[in-house]
């Protein structure tokens, strides 16, 4: 499609979404400028869009009322994105079912028109993933939808919610943003009952209400940064802290954000993080594939002996595998 008519049919669909639209606003969501604001609104008004303008400092476009758009378009790369989108959703955790998922592509599919409505189809069929399922549990839509749009409007939140530990309180937050890392969905806030800045994890809400009282959200705030350095800095058990024979940004491009804090220092990289499990530590530091130190704690440098005396006997352990049979991680394939 056409660059022009794409922008065409934005422009329609955005004067169906809202009431009334003034042109610096729609100059700044097509990235034009308002003289090609008022030529996109004269394309419409020509191909028989009734399209109003209203002039004065509230002024602006809107569609004459009871107009109703005609059936959906879209461009093979939109139809694409939305098609790979909901297929992501199920394995995102914002539907434990492939009812909702069949739901939406079938609506879909009936605003379509006829011509594209077997594109679509092509790519529900014969376009996969090819991904396992990323998400641990399942989110709650009208529970995201509630608290991005309180996010968005910055209306505080009551909750009732139940912690790692079973224990159920009542919070007032002020909800800075809604993301998913590491396999859950999470809100970021302003935690009043705390006094400070939180992370809730959204399939342990209990309740979840707008109160319709007003604060004001800090201007700098980084949701998925914060996030990610908060499930890096909280938790339990050891305190692991180890020195990276590499430079920060090869560390940073084979460890995320969410795992571990990492700091550059003389020599390397220190990599800080908790854990509960120290054998699970030292497999994953083995996996960085490179040289290291551990600075602490003294257990996990024994985790680590076990881990290679391990490996060390299994490699010398004759054994016979299945020509046929083999072990895949990733793109290696290891064979006995």
């Amino acid at each position: 499609m056409d660059l022009s008519v794409g922008r065409l049919l934005t422009l329609l669909e955005m004067l169906q979404a809202y009431r009334q639209l003034s042109a610096a606003d729609i100059a700044e969501r097509l990235e034009v400028s308002p003289r090609t604001v008022r030529r996109y609104v004269s394309g419409l008004q020509d191909m028989g869009i009734p399209v109003e303008a209203e002039r004065g400092p509230a002024g602006g476009y809107r569609l004459r009322r009871g107009f109703k758009l005609p059936p959906l378009m879209l461009s093979n790369d939109e139809a694409l994105v939305v098609v790979i989108g909901l297929l992501a959703a199920q394995r995102l955790g914002l539907s434990a079912s492939g009812t909702v998922v069949q739901g939406a592509l079938a609506k879909l599919d009936r605003l379509l028109p006829e011509a594209q409505r077997g594109q679509v189809q092509a790519m529900q069929d014969f376009v996969s993933l090819g991904l396992a399922p990323v998400a641990r549990d399942h989110a709650d839509a009208e529970t995201i939808l509630r608290l991005s749009s309180a996010a968005r409007d910055r209306t505080r939140v009551r909750l009732r919610y139940r912690s790692a530990v079973d224990e159920v309180t009542e919070r007032l937050v002020d909800p800075y943003g809604v993301a998913f890392q590491s396999g859950h969905w999470y809100l970021l806030s302003w935690d009043h009952l705390r006094s400070a800045m939180r992370t809730f994890r959204l399939d342990r809400m209990l309740e979840a209400e707008t109160t319709g009282e007003a604060f004001q959200r800090p201007d700098d705030i980084d949701v998925i940064a914060t996030i990610e350095r908060t499930l890096a800095e909280v938790g339990s058990g050891y305190r692991c802290e180890v020195l990276l024979d590499l430079p920060i940004e090869a560390a940073q491009r084979r460890i995320a954000a969410s795992d571990a804090t990492l700091e550059a220092v003389d020599g390397g990289t220190a990599l800080r993080f908790r854990t509960d499990d120290l054998d699970w530590a030292a497999t994953y530091l083995a996996r960085l594939e490179c040289d290291l130190v551990v600075l602490q704690p003294a257990e996990l440098r024994a985790a680590l002996r076990r881990l290679a005396e391990r490996l060390h006997a299994a490699a010398r352990r004759p054994g016979q595998v299945d020509s046929g049979v083999a072990v895949s991680r990733g793109s290696r394939r290891i064979r006995g």
